[in-house]
């Protein structure tokens, strides 16, 4: 069984059929493709073995020795009759992905802040544009086909604003080796901006948005290596629109369920893809974020491997070091540095769900001694609104641990039993059981 049909899960199904196994695809989207392969025509089809189940949430999980079970809704999720269904399967792959990482800062929470994927979406899916004038902020090399997609519909992107230096590359020499097609794509992206006049800007960011209903203007300014604001480099620009992405944060609910063991933050495997869990494997951005190619690649071992194929793939294994070099590179070149926390103001809000502000995180931990993520959450309401902590947990994770000096895991934002969304009458229905042995 695989979870997740973009480009790992959708390679990961395909090598599992042409190894044998009796396969079937889950995904939450109505077609498969992942964002990557959204609105695109190049999208990989299901391979004609496998059972493609679209639009299907799995909302549990349990992993023992003999096997995996999964339990499943089925239908839109605001459809009014959903069917549920419990899967068991001898094998499980997840390759659930990851989500746009956004860092809070004044007026984040004003319609028309959006992330760098949510924008990226409605332009390649549907042609339709976040704004009139637009500005996007963040880090890493995604920022360039969000502005393309968006400029390709009519929007007007201000500048694109990179928080690091330019210099990071340099420092991982093997990361550009390994990389050199990547870097090929990445210069057509650079060349489509300068066609279009469209500024690129490094060391510099979005700091607080203004506006009254929705935004009409940003300040922007310049960071210094640790991304503290440089005094005096202040700028304020009229906008309707900001697209901000900081990365990605892998879509943990499921392999933290499974009991897998995390390094980093994310999904260790090994060179099977195979996670701690006996017969759970991972690939794409659940094991590091590398991009389309590296995930196929992992998604093809991954495959071979759960349906018990004799031998992996030889290209893919060399395909997945080399594209863990370059993703290793591409960390190394675009952290996250510590200094955004510095942007904040007390009445900034941190979870915007359950509206708590940066002083009201700050209370619970000095006068409830919140030294945990789930004490944490219990005092300060952080992450026990609809997004489940997946905007706000990582966020208020680090801010926690600037505060006090603690630990806080970020990971534990996504230990829950019920990993998306059900409707209590769903809990109460009778589900099929379906027992699909020698299924991977």
């Amino acid at each position: 069984m695989v979870v997740g049909a973009g480009p790992a899960g959708l390679a990961a199904a395909r090598a599992a059929a042409e190894a044998g196994a009796r396969v079937r695809l889950i995904d939450s989207a109505p077609s498969a493709g992942g964002q990557f392969f959204r609105g695109r025509p190049d999208v990989p089809p299901v391979h004609p073995k496998v059972e493609h189940l679209a639009d299907s949430a799995v909302w549990h999980l349990e992993s023992v020795h003999n096997g995996h079970t999964v339990r499943v809704r089925t239908g839109p999720a605001d459809a009014p009759v959903r069917r549920g269904v419990t899967l068991h399967a001898d094998a499980l792959i997840l390759a659930t992905g990851a989500y746009d990482r956004a860092l809070p800062f004044p007026g984040w929470d004003l319609p028309g802040v959006v992330t760098a994927g949510g924008a990226q979406a409605m332009a390649k899916g549907h042609g339709v544009a976040v704004g009139r004038r637009v500005i996007i902020a963040g880090t890493g090399p995604f920022l360039l086909p969000v502005a393309t997609s968006l400029a390709g519909t009519g929007a007007t992107v201000v500048e694109v604003l990179e928080a690091n230096g330019p210099a990071g590359w340099l420092r991982a020499p093997r990361a550009l080796l390994a990389g050199a097609g990547r870097l090929g794509e990445l210069a057509g992206y650079a060349k489509a901006l300068a066609a279009q006049r469209i500024p690129y800007r490094t060391r510099r960011t979005v700091i607080a948005a203004h506006g009254t209903g929705r935004v009409e203007a940003v300040t922007t300014a310049a960071l210094d290596n640790g991304w503290r604001i440089r005094p005096g480099t202040e700028r304020r620009i009229a906008v309707d629109a900001v697209c901000v992405g900081y990365g990605f944060t892998p879509q943990l609910e499921l392999a933290v369920a499974a009991g897998c063991r995390l390094r980093d933050g994310f999904v260790e495997v090994d060179a099977a893809q195979a996670t701690s869990t006996p017969g759970v494997f991972a690939a794409g951005e659940l094991t590091g974020i590398g991009g389309a190619k590296l995930a196929a690649a992992e998604g093809t071992v991954a495959g071979t491997a759960a349906a018990a194929s004799v031998e992996v793939p030889r290209a893919a294994l060399r395909a997945v070091r080399q594209g863990r070099i370059f993703a290793d590179g591409l960390a190394a070149a675009h952290p996250i540095q510590d200094g955004w926390r510095t942007w904040l103001t007390d009445d900034t809000l941190v979870c915007r769900c359950e509206e708590v502000t940066l002083a009201g995180l700050c209370d619970a931990l000095d006068r409830h001694r919140a030294l945990g993520v789930r004490t944490l959450k219990l005092t300060s309401r952080v992450g026990l609104g609809p997004c489940q902590g997946r905007v706000c947990g990582r966020n208020a994770a680090e801010l926690a641990a600037g505060h006090t000096g603690g630990h806080y895991d970020p990971a534990d934002t996504a230990r829950r039993p019920i990993a998306a969304p059900v409707r209590l009458g769903e809990l109460a229905e009778e589900e099929t059981v379906e027992e699909m042995n020698g299924q991977a």
